[in-house]
């Protein structure tokens, strides 16, 4: 099983890269689709006998990260009008050398955490902690707020690997609370794009500095 779920930690990370180095809108979404497709495979392959709370968590993963709200992302874009982030902070290739490093980063600080040890899978920690720093590199570095939003989901990814580690002692009722609530904020942050694109004519976050007095 850890050979399997090693696996997808491994292709996670390199679509992490792959979010990083694009510009294009529908590709960055269908990218952070599929790494939601894939977190959802995970907690079915972490543990030796399969739960039903596992089981019942995994399936909602796979239809709210990799379906629902790539839909909604997807409807977004077309409403707006937009195909691809233009004037990025840092550009593609920078951003793809920064995420390369912090994954190394990554790679190097998880292994002296306690949390690394055990029967713990070996790339877990890294994988979580490296996406995070993934999203976190999207959320700040780019700047229309539909990018944004995709940025957001890459980190909570990350979170949500971490919190495999706690998967037998976490109740269901929190972890689906904790998808329902991303499942709420991009809904309505889909709203919010809708409108300021309605204002403004754009999607640059820049242009919300207009709006103090």
């Amino acid at each position: 099983m850890n050979t399997w779920f090693n696996t997808l930690l491994v292709l996670v990370l390199a679509l992490n890269l792959f979010a990083l180095g694009t510009s294009r809108l529908v590709t960055m979404i269908k990218i952070v689709s599929l790494q939601g497709l894939l977190l959802g495979l995970m907690p079915l392959l972490i543990e030796d006998h399969l739960a039903v709370t596992s089981a019942l968590a995994s399936i909602l993963a796979i239809f709210l990260k990799g379906m629902i709200i790539p839909s909604m992302l997807l409807r977004a874009i077309r409403d707006v009008h937009i195909k691809r982030e233009i004037e990025p902070l840092i550009g593609l290739l920078p951003s793809m050398l920064l995420g390369a490093l912090v994954t190394g980063f990554a790679l190097l600080f998880a292994s002296s955490l306690p949390l690394a040890e055990g029967d713990t899978p070996p790339l877990l920690v890294p994988a979580s902690l490296a996406t995070i720093f993934c999203g976190f590199i999207l959320l700040t570095m780019r700047l229309k707020a539909i990018t944004q939003v995709m940025g957001y989901l890459v980190l909570e990814n990350g979170i949500y690997i971490f919190g495999l580690l706690l998967v037998e002692a976490m109740p269901l009722v929190v972890e689906l609370g904790v998808l329902l609530d991303l499942f709420v904020a991009i809904f309505v942050v889909c709203i919010m794009v809708n409108h300021i694109n309605k204002t403004f004519s754009s999607l640059d976050t820049r242009l919300l500095t207009s709006l103090k007095e």
